[in-house]
């Protein structure tokens, strides 16, 4: 039988900007090798994998080379999915049953979707050697999160500029690099004037993804770093890539909040 497949702009409200992510809706497990060709076929970052189950929906997430153990943006299009189609009712909550463990969505009375992730702190750490280099500038402050290297630079237009080189960034040996910095003051993306906290980018090759366009699992290490430096535990983040888009977090101790829109851009059926 053909299985629905649709393309979701994630952290956005308008198409073609935010991180697109594949949702595909299955009837029970599938195979992993299957599932990693179906990712490869969508070339998007993630392609998420999805079926009901007694308590909620396994879900999984491939890039198109490998898969991870934690993915906000597919997670939130995942979510999005369920409440569009009438799969889920907008009072309900959504439990995701996860290989980065239970996470959660609730749809808000202004359409946002607010998921419940693992906060994943950076701790501060020697730089790996080359950094500066690999990036191209120096930076302030260096740590490793539970999956990225983490950097600190010294203002937005630093983070603008970067144009790291693939191959030198898959070489530092993580999942990704979490390059950020504090917004500018009063500063607006293009002409949307919102305004925001923290900029951030998020590169990861080695993971088949050259640059990620907005990142929800690296806010569960920007939104604790960012409270315990402007000492305001709400925050706006805005991922400055080519596409941009902004995630509301929330530092709730070992959990985050993590808030944004989602906008279907397409769907079909996958008859592979």
């Amino acid at each position: 039988m053909p299985i629905p497949i649709y393309q979701v702009d994630a952290f956005t409200d308008a198409p073609f900007t935010g991180n697109p992510a594949a949702v595909c809706l299955l009837d029970g497990p599938a195979e992993a090798t299957w599932m990693r060709s179906v990712a490869a076929e969508m070339n998007l970052a993630e392609t998420a994998f999805l079926y009901s189950n007694e308590d909620g929906y396994n879900l999984r997430w491939f890039t198109p080379e490998v898969e991870v153990d934690l993915c906000g943006h597919a997670t939130l299009a995942s979510a999005h999915i369920l409440y569009e189609t009438g799969s889920l009712a907008g009072e309900n909550e959504v439990r995701f049953h996860t290989a980065g463990g239970l996470l959660t969505v609730r749809r808000n009375d202004d359409g946002t979707l607010t998921m419940d992730f693992p906060a994943t702190p950076p701790e501060e750490t020697e730089p790996p050697r080359g950094l500066g280099d690999v990036l191209g500038i120096e930076p302030v402050w260096t740590g490793r999160s539970r999956f990225d290297v983490f950097v600190e630079v010294p203002d937005e237009a630093s983070i603008r500029s970067l144009n790291p080189d693939p191959a030198a960034v898959a070489a530092l040996g993580a999942r990704g690099v979490i390059v950020t910095a504090r917004a500018d003051p009063g500063s607006g993306p293009g002409q949307t004037g919102k305004p925001y906290d923290f900029v951030s980018r998020f590169f990861a090759p080695g993971s088949g993804v050259p640059e990620d366009p907005v990142t929800g699992s690296a806010h569960c290490a920007l939104a604790p770093y960012w409270a315990g430096k402007l000492g305001r535990d709400t925050l706006t983040g805005y991922q400055a890539s080519r596409r941009g888009g902004f995630v509301g977090v929330r530092v709730r101790g070992d959990r985050v909040e993590l808030t944004g829109r989602a906008i279907t851009v397409f769907h079909g059926e996958l008859h592979a």
